[in-house]
């Protein structure tokens, strides 16, 4: 199964376009689990089963595993996500970026320790270092393009040649960075302007929208903005207002309560 064809059947098996981000900072774990690596993977695995009915993808965003010494623990994580939600898409949120050589072990990092369905790029180091991730043709790229940060503007708006470098990069990413059909394109929310820019550029390809939630990206117009004539073509990415919404042994009930919500305001404007 093609890349494209995963995530086709992850928006109808789900009927949603919402992506949960699975950000476990250990400080702010509920005080029912422990601080500690243990208590990262039961957070985790709690949310996911919480979660799994309203959601077409799971971003496990590899620092705060990696910062605890938890790599295991994504491991582990992802299995419980294959298990719990054959469905959804997996995309390690890791972007990296580097020379060719060290991008083909980053590769295997992503797609053979870890497993995952897709992963998360940093395109500005160019075409060499995004080339090894073709040799897994059967998976995802996304390529940071206009992302949800302020300070995002400062390279990502500069003018190059009578266009904007984000602009750039999504030409790139629909042509010659596109030879299986696996690219995407990281898009934030924030920024619906330029994120009705980047469709117009780049047709059907997808779109990973981090954003709203925490970080005050409007749905509606995220979902108008983005979205395909098929309604679909957006994984609209919630971390902390989904993981955080309790901070006690209620917190797995109170995530599914959020991550419904979401699922169904997206769909209203689909």
């Amino acid at each position: 199964m093609t890349f494209s064809e995963k995530l086709k059947n992850a928006w109808s098996q789900a009927q949603s376009l919402l992506c949960v981000g699975l950000d476990p900072e250990i400080t702010r774990l509920p005080s029912c689990l422990p601080q500690t690596t243990e208590g990262i993977e039961l957070f985790c695995k709690y949310i996911v089963s919480a979660t799994a009915q309203h959601a077409c993808a799971f971003k496990p965003q590899i620092a705060y595993f990696a910062a605890h010494r938890a790599e295991h623990v994504l491991e582990n994580v992802i299995q419980h996500i294959r298990k719990i939600a054959p469905h959804a898409v997996v995309i390690l949120d890791a972007k990296r970026g580097d020379i060719g050589t060290t991008a083909k072990q980053y590769a295997i990092e992503a797609f053979n320790r870890f497993n995952a369905d897709a992963v998360t790029l940093n395109p500005y180091m160019g075409t060499d270092s995004i080339e090894p991730y073709f040799e897994f043709s059967d998976r995802g790229i996304f390529l940071l393009c206009r992302t949800s940060n302020p300070g995002g503007s400062d390279l990502q708006f500069l003018d190059i040649a009578g266009e904007k470098l984000f602009e750039r990069v999504a030409k790139l990413a629909a042509k010659q960075w596109n030879p299986f059909g696996q690219t995407g394109l990281v898009v934030g929310a924030t920024f619906p302007k330029e994120l009705s820019q980047v469709r117009q550029l780049v047709g059907d390809m997808p779109l990973l929208v981090p954003g709203i939630g925490a970080q005050g990206g409007d749905i509606a117009a995220t979902v108008s903005a983005g979205k395909t004539k098929d309604g679909t073509g957006l994984l609209i990415n919630s971390s902390r207002a989904i993981l955080y919404a309790s901070h006690h042994s209620d917190f797995a009930e109170k995530a599914a309560e959020v991550a419904e919500q979401t699922k169904n305001e997206i769909k209203t404007y689909t």
